[in-house]
C-alpha cells in the first residue's frame, strides 16, 4: 500500500513539474505582451505623467453650462486628467469677457468655450489662441411659440437674444437674412438660454435660439423646433480649448498634455455613453432620458471632430464676417489659433493608437 501511494505521488509530482515547465514560458509570454502594450502605449503617448511626478494644479473654466462641454464633464467625473499629471479644477465663469480676462490674468490656465463666441475678442486684440476644436458645427436650433410653424410666420414678431453682437444675436440675424423675413425685431434680453426661453414662454418674444437639450424641454412644453441652424451655410467653430499666447510660449508641455487629455476624452466618451450621460445629468441637473440621449447624439456624434483641428478657413471666414459687420479686427486670422499641438498627436501615433486605422 505504501509503495503504491509513493508511486502515485511520484507521478503526480512529475506532472506538476511538467506543468510548471510549460506554464513558465506562457506566463513570461503574457508578461511580455502586457509589458509590450504598456511600452507601446508609452511610446505613442509621451504626454502621460512620469512616475513619481507631482501633479500640476490647473484651473479650466467654461463660460456656460451646456451639453456641448460633455467631454470635459465626463473626463473630470472619471478622472482622465489625473494620468496626464493634472490636478484639475473646473470653474464656471459666465460670459466670454470675464472668462477671457481670467485666462489672460492666469487666474485660469485653460478656457473651454464656443470659439464663435470668443473670436470677436480674439480678433480685436485679446492675446489668446485656440489650440483644439473638438466641435465644429452648429448645434443650435430655433424654438418658437406654438402659433409659429415656419420661418415666414416670424413676420412682425420678435426674437430674443443675449445682447447685441453676441453669438445668439448673430445667429438670429443670419436666419432672418437667409429667409428674408421682414419686420423681425431682434430684442436683447440678457441672461442665459434658459432665461431667454422663459421670456419666450411669457410671450415677451416669439422665438429664441437655444442648444440641446433645452430643445427637448421646448417640445415637451408644446413649442416648435422651427429651424436647425446646422443647415445655415456659415462658418462656425463650437466648443474649443483656449490658452493664452503666454502659456503657449512659456508652458508648451502643459498645453500639449491638456490637448492630449482632450483627445482621449473624445475616445472615452465615444465608448462610454452611459457614463457620459451620467456626467451631463450631474452638471446640468437633468433626468429626462430623451434630453440626455439627444445631448449625447448631438455633441458626441453629429458635430464632433476626432482630430480636433482648428479649421483655419472657418477662422478666416469668421474674421472677415466680423470685419464686414464693422467690428474691430486687429489680429490676422492665422494668429488666432495654433494647430501644432493637435498635429503632434498625429505625428506621435497617439491618435492612431486611440482610434485604430
Amino acid at each position: 500500500m505504501v509503495m503504491g501511494w509513493s508511486h502515485r505521488a511520484s507521478i503526480q509530482f512529475q506532472q506538476i513539474i511538467r506543468l510548471r515547465a510549460v506554464a513558465k514560458p506562457i506566463l513570461l509570454i503574457l508578461a511580455f505582451i502586457a509589458y509590450g502594450d504598456a511600452s507601446a502605449w508609452a511610446q505613442v503617448n509621451p504626454y502621460l505623467a512620469r512616475p513619481g511626478e507631482r501633479p500640476t494644479s490647473v484651473r479650466i473654466a467654461t463660460c456656460a453650462v451646456s451639453g456641448g462641454f460633455a467631454h470635459l464633464y465626463t473626463a473630470l467625473e472619471n478622472k482622465l486628467f489625473d494620468k496626464y499629471g493634472f490636478n484639475l479644477e473646473h470653474v464656471f465663469i459666465r460670459g466670454r469677457g470675464p472668462a477671457l480676462a481670467a485666462l489672460l490674468a492666469d487666474e485660469i490656465q485653460f478656457l473651454y468655450c464656443a470659439a464663435d463666441a470668443t473670436l470677436p475678442s480674439l480678433a480685436a486684440g485679446v492675446d489668446i489662441k485656440l489650440v483644439a476644436a473638438p466641435l465644429i458645427k452648429l448645434p443650435h436650433v430655433l424654438v418658437t411659440r406654438k402659433e409659429i410653424h415656419r420661418m415666414e410666420d416670424l413676420k412682425s414678431k420678435a426674437l430674443g437674444v443675449g445682447r447685441t453682437g453676441d453669438l445668439s444675436d448673430r445667429l438670429s440675424r443670419a436666419m432672418v437674412k437667409k429667409f428674408n423675413v421682414p419686420d423681425v425685431t431682434i430684442r436683447p434680453l440678457g441672461g442665459s438660454q434658459t432665461e431667454r426661453y422663459q421670456a419666450m414662454t411669457a410671450n415677451q418674444v416669439q422665438g429664441v435660439v437655444i442648444t440641446p437639450p433645452l430643445d427637448v424641454r421646448a417640445k415637451h412644453d408644446g413649442y416648435n423646433v422651427t429651424y436647425r441652424l446646422i443647415d445655415l451655410d456659415i462658418p462656425f467653430i463650437y466648443s474649443s480649448l483656449h490658452a493664452s499666447s503666454r502659456a503657449i510660449r512659456r508652458r508648451p508641455e502643459m498645453v500639449q498634455r491638456m490637448v492630449a487629455a482632450f483627445a482621449e476624452a473624445i475616445n472615452y466618451v465615444d465608448k462610454n455613453p452611459a457614463k457620459t450621460k451620467a456626467a451631463i445629468a450631474k452638471v446640468m441637473r437633468i433626468k429626462d432620458e430623451e434630453a440626455l440621449q439627444v445631448s449625447y447624439n448631438v455633441y458626441t456624434k453629429d458635430i464632433i471632430d476626432r482630430h480636433m483641428m482648428v479649421p483655419g478657413q472657418a477662422v478666416h471666414d469668421s474674421v472677415e464676417l466680423l470685419r464686414s459687420l464693422g467690428m474691430p479686427v486687429k489680429r490676422r486670422a492665422e494668429d488666432l489659433y495654433d494647430n501644432s499641438f493637435v498635429n503632434n498627436l498625429d505625428k506621435s501615433g497617439f491618435q492612431k493608437e486611440l482610434w485604430g486605422r
